[in-house]
C-alpha cells in the first residue's frame, strides 16, 4: 500500500488566536480618528466622569482615545480622504452624503461610515465628478458631487 493512504500521528501545533482591539482592527493596524470624533469622545467620557456612574463604558471610550491617531481634517480636500464629508447623487438624483471616519466613531453620526469599510473604501480616493460603484456586487453607481 502507498504511504500515501496511511494515516500518520501528526502533532498539530494549536493555533495561536489573534488578538484584535475593540475596534475590530488587525494587530499592527493604525486606529485613525478625526478630531470631531476625537473630541466627541472626550466629552462623552468627560459626562460619564462628572456624573461618576462608575459605567465601564468610560473606561472603554478612554482605552479608544489613548490606541487612536487622530487625523487632521484637510482645508480644502480634491479628493476624498479620511474626514471628509462626500456626497454622491445617483442616476435617479437621489442624494446621500458619508463622511469618512474611523471605526470607534462610526457609531457617533448616522452619516458616519468606516474607512476600512467596503464603502469607505470605494469612496477614497475619489474626485468630483468620478463615479463610483457601491453595494452588493458593486452595482449601484454613484457620482461624486461635493467633498468638504
Amino acid at each position: 500500500m502507498s504511504s500515501a493512504f496511511v494515516k500518520e500521528d501528526i502533532d498539530v501545533p494549536e493555533r495561536i488566536p489573534r488578538w484584535r482591539s475593540a475596534s475590530g482592527l488587525p494587530p499592527g493596524a493604525v486606529n485613525f480618528m478625526t478630531e470631531e470624533g476625537a473630541l466627541k469622545l472626550r466629552q462623552r467620557v468627560a459626562e460619564l466622569k462628572k456624573a461618576d456612574a462608575g459605567d465601564p463604558e468610560g473606561s472603554e471610550l478612554e482605552g479608544m482615545l489613548e490606541s487612536a491617531t487622530v487625523v487632521k481634517q484637510p482645508e480644502r480636500p480634491e479628493e476624498v480622504v479620511f474626514g471628509v464629508r462626500v456626497t454622491l447623487q445617483s442616476a435617479a438624483g437621489e442624494l446621500v452624503s458619508y463622511r469618512i471616519a474611523g471605526v470607534d466613531e462610526v457609531q457617533l453620526e448616522p452619516c458616519n461610515v468606516s474607512w476600512v469599510s467596503a464603502l469607505g473604501r470605494a469612496l477614497l480616493g475619489a474626485k468630483v465628478g468620478e463615479r463610483v460603484s457601491v453595494g452588493p456586487e458593486k452595482q449601484a453607481k454613484w457620482t461624486v458631487v461635493k467633498i468638504e
